[in-house]
């Protein structure tokens, strides 16, 4: 059985940094795309950031060259290194692993970011 569980989440001020991690239980996370995604109040669920089983990486164009997501096989963990957060950066982010076309979800970790 898969399982994440999300951690990192909580109040910064806006400039501020945060390090969202990901922990996953059961088999093949080296060979997954790990995710984050990210659901404002009031908004639609939107993909932040996305890393290949060989560590390409994929940004939102909103997030790119503030945020950074990274992966530990070894660990079986993926992270998201958020820099000079922002105040719409406001949101609850899910960890996502999608493995053999089913999509994993974690049960989210909540940002956010004052002004």
């Amino acid at each position: 059985q898969v399982q994440l569980v999300e951690s990192g989440g909580g109040l910064v001020q806006a400039g501020g940094s945060l390090r969202l991690s990901c922990v996953v239980s059961g088999n093949g996370f080296s060979i997954s795309i790990m995710g984050w995604y990210r659901q404002a109040p009031g908004k639609q669920r939107e993909l932040v950031a996305q890393i290949t089983s060989g560590g390409t990486t994929n940004y939102a164009d909103s997030v790119r060259g503030r945020f950074t997501i990274s992966r530990d096989n070894a660990k079986n963990t993926a992270y998201l290194q958020m820099n000079s957060l922002k105040p719409e950066d406001t949101a609850d982010y899910y960890c996502t692993m999608l493995r053999y076309g089913y999509i994993y979800w974690g049960q989210g970790t909540q940002v956010t970011v004052s002004s």
